[in-house]
């Protein structure tokens, strides 16, 4: 009986952190509107991968290479809206390749 008590106690705790991280995270999203278009590509670069806003209830994951990506995903240039400009060559995104 204490074993599955211990199971059930961590599943909670998992749980729980889980939950809270994933709440965290996304209130904490950096947005590339409050940013200049330097400082987004030097985030990306040196995050190598990150998730950003880039407007009201709008994100994506940018990357700075294809080594962030899957292995069935392809690059795909990245821009977005900063302070000093509306179109940022920040990186890239990842995107499922599509084969004929």
């Amino acid at each position: 009986m204490n074993i599955n008590i211990i199971k059930i106690s961590s599943l909670l705790i998992t749980g729980l952190l889980a939950s809270t991280s994933a709440s965290q995270a996304a209130g904490h999203r950096p947005d590339t509107r409050n940013m200049s278009c330097g400082a987004a590509i030097s985030l990306v670069q040196n995050a190598g991968a990150v998730i950003l806003s880039t407007g009201p209830h709008l994100y994506d994951k940018y990357v700075a290479n294809h080594a962030y990506c899957s292995i069935d995903q392809a690059l795909e240039r990245a821009y977005v809206p900063t302070t000093d400009t509306h179109r940022c060559k920040i990186g890239y995104r990842c995107r499922e390749k599509f084969y004929d």
